[in-house]
C-alpha cells in the first residue's frame, strides 16, 4: 500500500483520532503515544488534510501543501458571515 491508498483509507472516525493523538499526545482511551507514534500522526493529519479534506479553514494544510493562513480582516470577514445573526447598538435599547 503505497501513501495515497493509505490516505484515502482513513475513515473520518479514524481522522477524529488521529487528530486527538496529534493534538494531545495520546490516544481518546488515555494511552500515550511513543514519539514515533506523534511524528507519524502529526503526518498523517496533515496529509489527510491536504489530499482529502481540502480545507481553507485556518492553521490546517492547504490542497497545495501549504499552510493555511488569513488575514485579520478575513478572518473577521468569516466569522461575521458564520456567526452574525443580529446586531444591535447600545442605543436601540
Amino acid at each position: 500500500m503505497n501513501i495515497e491508498q493509505l490516505v484515502q483509507s482513513i475513515t473520518p472516525e479514524v481522522f477524529e483520532r488521529l487528530q486527538y493523538g496529534a493534538s494531545t499526545g495520546k490516544w481518546p482511551d488515555g494511552t500515550a503515544l511513543s514519539d514515533e507514534q506523534k511524528e507519524q500522526t502529526v503526518q498523517l493529519v496533515m496529509l489527510y488534510q491536504a489530499k482529502v479534506l481540502k480545507s481553507d479553514e485556518q492553521f490546517t494544510v492547504g490542497a497545495d501543501g501549504q499552510l493555511v493562513q488569513k488575514s485579520k480582516k478575513e478572518l473577521k470577514q468569516q466569522f461575521k458571515a458564520e456567526n452574525e445573526i443580529a446586531r444591535f447598538s447600545e442605543n436601540d435599547l
